[in-house]
């Protein structure tokens, strides 16, 4: 039973990685697309950022009927549709088709993704989460730093010329052989049998229009000016207010809510979905800076930004491994560790940078990534596993696709933060890269900063509460 439970965890964890890569691989892609396809700058945004918006979008719908009638199946029809669009995104001719292949892709990972969450609760007891949730999270957090490497090593070996496409060739043969193994690995569980839920379809309008009134603004932020960027993140607010009405609604009259808003007043699933959403405003967006800073800074290669970035991805997984072991002995605050070690990571970096000029910057980082992979590590596998370890088995996919949703919103939020300010200080200091990335960074402290105030809230907030039942 253990040994099928880890060849179906093997299967999700393929998947997981194959989806959340995609978020970071195309970067150190851009300039080799731009020049093939003759991207306009707004085509170019729509091919990074289009993926995460429509990824977001689906996040809570799909983990919701996945619960309903069947995670193996949502799992190999969004991996299917990921591998088909991977295939015309590697054989586009033209802007469009780039796009539109991009947004399936994005809607397809969102499919698959809550599915993985709701897996681990399905197939483990509580007590047993901590190696599958670490698994996962070394899985995220991999996947996301290793992104600009595997990039830069597939141009490099394909050519600058065409490499791009390979990007997304690879993911066929692999996303083939996941679906044949889902299929025959994943288990089912009743709901296959006999649907249990409906899946309130006004519930799934208002939430995927209020997360598109609030996303699209964010990741169109270098391109769109004026006030529409805050008419529509405030309508989008609004929209999601109503959300939370007709759901509350819809659980007084007895019906089938797509969010159990009941999950919110648990103190571990509340703080630790805020915690999320603050951590990967700050965690996604130090790659895309990053970057920007070795490739058109310092004209590092593609495969040598990827390179520079490595040290943190190995600390990441190690890191998760380990959390995922001792999260049971330490709760939250081995989440507070383990931010407290990113915050220092990502401070030693400034320090460095301050003082090692040009090209050495790579090696002079590598150290503090290191240090910082490790606490980032020791967060994101650790709150997956502490946040989600009170909800119900039926919830699962639902209340996983809420905490993924607050990932997605999060990182949209810090690009558009951080990107701000990393490009404004550019054009201040006339192109002074080093400057900008040091500046930006504490930008990027600030949203860390949030995320341990919600970790310590919690740790504080769980021993006042001991103490008070003993």
């Amino acid at each position: 039973m253990a040994d099928a439970r880890w060849r179906a965890m093997t299967v999700a964890l393929i998947a997981a990685f194959m989806t959340l890569l995609d978020v970071s691989i195309v970067n150190v892609a851009l300039p080799s697309i731009q020049k093939d396809l003759d991207l306009s700058s707004g085509g170019l945004q729509w091919v990074l950022s289009g993926y995460a918006l429509a990824f977001g979008l689906v996040l809570v719908p799909a983990g919701r009927f996945g619960d309903a009638h069947g995670r193996r199946r949502l799992f190999v029809l969004g991996l299917a549709g990921f591998t088909l669009a991977s295939a015309a995104a590697g054989i586009a001719q033209s802007e469009l088709w780039l796009v539109a292949a991009r947004l399936v892709q994005g809607v397809s990972a969102g499919v698959v993704n809550p599915q993985v969450s709701g897996l681990v609760q399905q197939m483990f007891k509580p007590a047993e989460r901590g190696r599958p949730f670490g698994a996962l999270g070394a899985t995220i957090g991999v996947s996301t730093a290793l992104g600009p490497l595997l990039g830069g090593a597939i141009i490099a070996i394909a050519g600058a010329e065409h490499g791009w496409r390979w990007i997304f060739y690879i993911n066929v043969p692999v996303g083939v052989v996941a679906i044949v193994l889902g299929t025959r690995w994943i288990p089912g569980h009743p709901g296959e049998r006999q649907p249990r839920r409906g899946v309130d379809p006004l519930g799934v309008a208002l939430l995927g229009a209020g997360v598109t009134l609030v996303l699209l603004p964010l990741v169109q932020e270098r391109e769109w000016h004026g006030p529409i960027t805050w008419i529509l993140i405030v309508a989008g607010l609004a929209v999601l207010a109503l959300f939370v009405v007709w759901e509350r609604h819809q659980t007084r009259r007895g019906g089938s809510p797509l969010v159990d808003l009941g999950l919110f007043r648990r103190r571990s699933y509340a703080l630790g979905s805020l915690l999320a959403l603050a951590y990967f405003a700050g965690f996604t967006t130090t790659f895309f800076i990053f970057t920007l800073f070795l490739q058109n800074g310092l004209r590092y290669s593609p495969l040598e930004a990827g390179l520079s970035v490595t040290p943190f991805a190995v600390g990441s997984a190690s890191g998760a491994l380990l959390g995922g072991r001792i999260v049971n002995r330490y709760g939250r605050a081995l989440v507070v560790t383990g931010l407290c070690m990113v915050m220092g990571g990502l401070a030693l970096v400034i320090v460095a940078l301050h003082y090692v000029e040009g090209r050495g910057a790579g090696f002079a980082t590598a150290l503090p990534l290191l240090c910082a992979g490790v606490g980032s590590g020791l967060v994101i596998s650790p709150n997956q596993n502490l946040t989600l370890s009170e909800v119900p088995v039926s919830e699962a996919g639902s209340a996983g696709g809420v905490l993924q949703t607050g990932q997605r919103i999060g990182s949209a939020i810090g690009i558009a933060a951080i990107g701000a300010v990393f490009f404004s200080r550019l054009a201040d200091t006339g192109g002074d890269y080093a400057e900008a990335f040091r500046t930006s960074l504490f930008v990027t402290l600030g949203f860390m900063g949030l995320a341990l105030a919600a970790a310590v809230t919690d740790v504080v907030l769980g021993r006042r509460s001991r103490v008070e039942a003993a």
